[in-house]
């Protein structure tokens, strides 16, 4: 990805974007007796379409605005945010996206990382919380929302970001050839 000044401001609309979502949307919406989470996916999405750096990137600065606007303790989703977004660039720098499925099952595999990851920090952090068998259930229940939300996330931010994407093949004019003596 090339990082423009232009590219920049649409990556920060998009982090910007989805805290929103995430704060008075879908923490509103309970499926199944669980809230589903967009943010890893789009840290992921950008660290597939981006690469290492702006995942990790991406992670820290959703995480720390996150961490700001619910006055949790900072750094806690910052660390796991952009763990999981380096994670998704390191896939995209080794691997080629080469299929559609790509996206979904890095945005359910990583999102039940960070779950994980989220409650491992919480744990360390002396965060008082029941923990009990539900808890795996909603990890589970959180990363397959997650895979369903992989497809609109990653389609939709590879629209926004698609001047500044290196791999992008663009649509070729077909040349029609010319006819001798016409």
């Amino acid at each position: 990805m090339i990082v423009t000044p232009k590219i920049l401001l649409r990556i920060a609309l998009i982090v910007l974007l989805a805290v929103l979502l995430q704060l008075s949307f879908f923490s509103k919406v309970h499926l199944l007796g669980v809230v589903p989470t967009i943010l890893p996916a789009v840290v992921i999405v950008l660290g597939l379409l981006g690469g290492s750096m702006a995942g990790a990137v991406a992670g820290f600065s959703v995480g720390l605005l996150v961490d700001c606007l619910l006055v949790a303790p900072l750094g806690a989703s910052s660390l796991v945010l952009l763990t999981t977004g380096y994670l998704a660039g390191i896939y995209r720098e080794r691997y080629d996206l080469t299929t559609s499925l790509v996206p979904p099952l890095m945005c359910l595999g990583l999102t039940l990382f960070a779950e994980a990851a989220f409650a491992a920090v919480q744990l360390m952090l002396g965060v008082d919380a029941p923990v009990s068998a539900l808890v795996l259930r909603d990890m589970a229940v959180k990363s397959i929302y997650a895979f369903f939300l992989g497809v609109p996330v990653f389609l939709a931010v590879r629209r926004a970001l698609r001047p500044a994407l290196v791999d992008e093949q663009r649509p070729r004019r077909r040349i029609q050839p010319r006819m001798l003596g016409a």
